[in-house]
This record gives structure tokens, C-alpha cells and sequence, in this order.
């Protein structure tokens, strides 16, 4: 069923993968807020590339604009000025139709909160995106046992969120963020409601996301250790790219 539509799209993320085009790429992206008759800057003149399989970090302050850069490229707010490109298509003006599109097919996000869905077992939960995408059968089934597997959760499949340590629970929610074969996966503070082990553990597991599956990593974090683990670190302060360290 996913046949040839799904080799279409694998054999064009394998040239993209070959070719020099950013998987994301923003220029001047800036975003104001207007409270009563004050104006607030949280992002200002942002200009970055994120290539195929990198694994990206943003540290800094509350209120330096990390989760601001993030939700403008995931579509969840509208930037005030500059642009956003994914997979070198412009998506700054966008509808919210064509974003929720993008979503379905390019983009995973993971949030503090893991928004799991406590009627639905594990592997429901996982399945959603697809079966949002229209998906069926025995491929969601396959892609479920997969992505489980990958981030080891594939003996809690008939649990439910409320039967899972929120390490756990963090770990569903990377499986159902990635479970479509995103490029882009968002994470959002993903270890901000773990303790330092479990989130140890789940920032090892998005290290090792892109080399198992191609995709590229945007993590928000307040952790050093978190931000150490990706393959280069942007410091941001004041709304703005300050500094950017490679490891």
C-alpha cells in the first residue's frame, strides 16, 4: 500500500541527504509579541542551516527565544518577519492546512509534556500519526514494532501512560514523533520532567536517531549534558544567535 508513493519519497531524501540544499533553513526570522500597547522581541534577525542528519542544540536563558525558533519552524506559531525553507520549499506563508500537512509527513515533535493519550495502550498511541496520515495495515503494524524496538518499548506495547514511568513515557512520545520517517524531528526541553538518569537515557536515545534513521535533531534544552551530546551547540540570548559550538 505504502509502495511506490514510499520509495518516491525515500530515493528523494536520498538525494536530498546527497545534495548541498539545508534541510532547514531560516534568514532574518524574527517574531514580536504585543502585550497591551509594549512590543516583545523573542526572536530577532535568526538566520541558521540544519543539514540532513545533524543533531542541533539551543541553550541559554528563559525567555531567549529557544522555544520560540523551534515552534516558528515547526509551524506552530507565525513569524513577524524573515523566512523559514524545508526541504528547500519556502513555508513562511504557509496555511495552517499545508503546515498540518508538513507535520504528517516531514516533521516529529516531542514536548516536556509527553501528551500521550491515557485511554490508548502504547502502540496506539505510536500509531496515530500514521493513521492521521491515512495509513493501514500491516505497514502501520511493521512501522509500530520498529520504532518500539528502537527505543526499547516493545515489551510495554498493551500498557498504558499510566502504567509507565515518565522516562517511559517520554520514550512513546519519540516513538509516535518519529514512528511517519519525519526528517525533522523538534524536541522541546524532552528531559525537562525526567530525573537525571532518565534523561540521560533519552538524550542518548536522540543521539543516536540520526544515525539509525537519517533523521535531524533540534533540541531545546536548559542541560549542559543534554547539549553536549549534539553535534554542535548555538548559544542564544536576548532573542538572538550569540555563539555556536562544534563537538
Amino acid at each position: 500500500m505504502l509502495g511506490s508513493s514510499h520509495d518516491h519519497s525515500q530515493s528523494r531524501r536520498a538525494a536530498l541527504c546527497d545534495s548541498a540544499i539545508p534541510l532547514v533553513s531560516v534568514h532574518k526570522l524574527s517574531k514580536e509579541y504585543r502585550r497591551g500597547g509594549t512590543v516583545l522581541c523573542a526572536l530577532q534577525d535568526v538566520t541558521l542551516e540544519v543539514k540532513a542528519g545533524e543533531f542541533c542544540a539551543f541553550v541559554g536563558p528563559s525567555g531567549c527565544g529557544k522555544s520560540t525558533l523551534l515552534n516558528l519552524i515547526g509551524g506552530l506559531d507565525q513569524p513577524t518577519s524573515g523566512t523559514i525553507t524545508i526541504e528547500g520549499r519556502p513555508v513562511t506563508d504557509a496555511s495552517a492546512t499545508e503546515w498540518t500537512r508538513l507535520r504528517r509527513e516531514l516533521i516529529g515533535i516531542v514536548f516536556q509534556a509527553f501528551h500521550l493519550i491515557p485511554g490508548l495502550t502504547v502502540a496506539e498511541n505510536v500509531a496515530l500519526p500514521m493513521l492521521l496520515k491515512g495509513d493501514q495495515g500491516r505497514a502501520v503494524a511493521d512501522r509500530i514494532d520498529e520504532v518500539l524496538h528502537a527505543v526499547g518499548m516493545e515489551a510495554r506495547r498493551s500498557h498504558r501512560p499510566s502504567e509507565l514511568s515518565g522516562g517511559e513515557q517520554q520514550r512513546v512520545a519519540i516513538a509516535r514523533a518519529i514512528v511517519h520517517r519525519p526528517r525533522l524531528i523538534l524536541a522541546d526541553e524532552p528531559t525537562g520532567n525526567l530525573d537525571s538518569k532518565q534523561g540521560a537515557d533519552i538524550v542518548s536515545l536522540f543521539r543516536t536517531l540520526p544515525q539509525r534513521f537519517g533523521h535531524s535533531v533540534l533540541l531545546v534544552t536548559h542541560s549542559d549534558s543534554a547539549a553536549e551530546a549534539a553535534d554542535y551547540v548555538w548559544h542564544m540570548r536576548d532573542g538572538r544567535l550569540v555563539n555556536r559550538i562544534t563537538h
